[in-house]
């Protein structure tokens, strides 16, 4: 059994935050696209799970102490661009 810790201000400590960030991709067009993009994301450390949807052209990457730097290296190593 895990207890919370609480700090200053009440925030926990010990206690994993999971976040998620969501990305626009424009260039997605295809299953391929989607592909490439998830498999690079998953590979970045704390990331729990990659959902992507083609139709709106966004990446909601959900984990825990995301980098987002290396989030978004990771989808320029997709061959793509995020906003």
């Amino acid at each position: 059994m895990q207890t919370a810790r609480f700090g200053p201000a009440g925030e926990t400590k010990g206690i994993p935050m999971t976040e998620t960030v969501t990305y626009t991709i424009p260039g997605m067009t295809c299953d391929h696209c989607e592909a490439a993009v998830r498999e690079e994301l998953v590979a970045v450390e704390g990331v729990e799970s990659v959902e992507v949807d083609l139709k709106t052209k966004l990446v909601s990457v959900t984990g825990e102490a995301l980098d987002e730097e290396a989030l978004r290296a990771a989808i320029v190593e997709a061959g793509y661009e995020a906003s």
